[in-house]
């Protein structure tokens, strides 16, 4: 196997897409089929070349992406465009290379990212969508979308997510993230709430929904967020929402003109 050389080579931002229903979430796993796996494989077969893959975030299994970014250093000559199209003429049809661009030696995809958007979709219907079956919570009581953006509200701007986190074996770091924006778009029977922020910790976005569904319950008054962001304690907020509604969005760069990425 060849491996890179320091000195010499490209750095290239591949964006892709997935649908996550089959793996489990983008890092590569002992006992399981992930996402980085089979694009590692892919991406061997077409540079032969050992190459070090930096992801933009690790997604949990089942979890979705309409964009996902990765860096890679290589030796390798072949012009952007055509890896574009090597790729996916390899991949499964469940994962799409959509570009391929030069970027600069020191960028990398996890540490240059200035932050990200997720939508989680809620199918809001008495009746069972087959089609959504992975790809979107069913929540069969009406919903009240006013209720929720007012919630969502409460989540923007700058805060220790302690209470929206959950803290496992990784070491923990600065809770602080910043959230842009949440919207609660309602088009007919299907509802996405949509966050993006600088950051997002372990199951944020899913704590974050499975709170607001706590509030449209009635078992979490919208006017207690601030509180419970406060209380850090993660056993104050809603449960995780199930992770087949979840999709990674948009990534953001500032190497980038447009943040609509």
């Amino acid at each position: 196997m060849q491996s890179m050389d320091k000195n010499i080579g490209r750095n290239l931002l591949v964006k892709l897409s997935y649908d996550g229903s089959r793996y489990h979430g983008w890092q590569v796993q002992n006992n399981a089929v992930s996402v980085q796996e089979i694009f590692q494989n892919a991406l061997w077969e077409v540079l032969k070349e050992t190459v070090n893959i930096k992801g933009c975030s690790r997604t949990d299994a089942f979890v979705h992406a309409n964009t996902y970014a990765v860096s890679f250093k290589t030796n390798g000559s072949i012009k952007a465009s055509n890896l574009v199209y090597a790729l996916n003429r390899l991949l499964p049809n469940d994962i799409a290379v959509s570009s391929a661009v030069e970027v600069p030696w020191d960028f990398d995809a996890r540490y240059s990212c200035t932050g990200k958007e997720y939508v989680y979709k809620i199918w809001n219907h008495r009746i069972k969508n087959p089609f959504m079956h992975n790809y979107a919570l069913h929540y069969w009581y009406k919903l009240d979308t006013d209720l929720l953006s007012e919630a969502a509200n409460s989540f923007i701007g700058t805060h220790d997510f302690t209470s929206f986190a959950t803290l496992d074996k990784r070491e923990q770091k600065n809770m602080v993230r910043t959230i842009y924006s949440f919207e609660v778009i309602k088009k007919d029977s299907m509802i996405e709430l949509i966050v993006s922020a600088d950051g997002f910790l372990y199951n944020m976005v899913r704590i974050l929904v499975g709170t607001l569904l706590r509030v449209a319950q009635g078992k979490i008054k919208k006017e207690a967020i601030p509180s419970i962001i406060e209380m850090k304690d993660r056993k104050y907020a809603g449960p995780t929402a199930p992770p087949q509604g979840l999709y990674l969005n948009k990534v953001f760069y500032n190497l980038e003109r447009s943040i609509n990425t």
